[in-house]
């Protein structure tokens, strides 16, 4: 890896969700000791191997390919082993990061993430340095993009890391059996046995796949259902409720203005395409 780059930009003031600050790469060789960074920060490791130390996630070996998250205001240690280590990084902040910590896409107490396909990461924080030279109004929102890309990609190669590790079924294709069965009745704990897991960690991991507990997103599948029904259909409302699993119209209704801001009949009205 050629000598060390480094870019820092001033956040966008409409940017409020999510600013990429900083990025850059460089081959190190030295420890960083007890040090905080005002925002967060994600580093990538695409060959060597070290150690973290965070006052979550304690001391943890690090073996690249892998990366790891920083959190703003907290003390944090890490350093390659001799020989040093390739590693891209990047600074960010924004209101969405509370979004990301809630549904655990990140998480101070597992910091580290192994990756499996380092290839993808590697490539969206090169484009992410490439939009931050860029340093135009399109270039800082494209790196937050990015950045947003970042997350979700690590959080999918973490859980399916765990998948992997644990012998459990993909999320991907228990999200799609619960898809299949949206229209059906559902035994939270009945599901999770059949996959061989609590109830706890079915939601846990299903909230981390699709930003929804299974609950909600069955209702979320079932009022997109409606949707196209209402709009591409003539059954009426009523029918439309029991072909997606609400045998009360009133409930249906109630639901559907709730979550839409309007009826389904106003919604019939506004999209209808037949």
């Amino acid at each position: 890896m050629k000598d060390a780059e480094a870019i820092y930009r001033t956040p966008l003031d409409a940017a409020g969700g999510l600013a990429v600050i900083g990025s850059g790469r460089q081959h190190a060789r030295h420890a960083v000791s007890d040090r905080k960074l005002p925002s967060f920060a994600v580093v990538l490791v695409e060959r060597g191997q070290g150690w973290l130390e965070t006052a979550a996630s304690g001391r943890l070996r690090l073996i690249g390919p892998a990366l790891f998250w920083l959190f703003p205001n907290r003390t944090h240690s890490y350093a390659p082993d001799e020989g040093g280590w390739d590693e891209r990084w990047a600074l960010f902040e924004g209101s969405f990061m509370r979004d990301f910590v809630r549904l655990r896409m990140i998480a101070e107490r597992h910091p580290v993430v192994p990756l499996h396909h380092p290839d993808e990461l590697a490539r969206l924080f090169g484009k992410l340095h490439a939009d931050l030279l860029d340093d135009t109004n399109l270039g800082q929102a494209s790196a937050a993009l990015m950045l947003h890309h970042i997350v979700i990609t690590a959080a999918r190669q973490a859980s399916g890391a765990a998948d992997r590790h644990q012998r459990r079924p993909d999320m991907a294709d228990i999200v799609e059996t619960l898809r299949q069965r949206a229209m059906q009745p559902l035994d939270l704990a009945a599901f999770a046995a059949e996959l061989g897991m609590s109830p706890a960690t079915l939601r846990r991991r299903f909230t981390l796949e699709t930003g929804l507990p299974p609950k909600a997103f069955q209702l979320r599948v079932r009022m997109d259902h409606a949707k196209q029904l209402l709009a591409t259909t003539d059954q009426k409302i009523e029918a439309v409720a029991a072909m997606v699993g609400l045998e009360d119209p009133f409930y249906f209704s109630r639901i559907f203005h709730e979550r839409e801001g309007c009826s389904p009949r106003e919604f019939r009205a506004r999209y209808l395409r037949v």
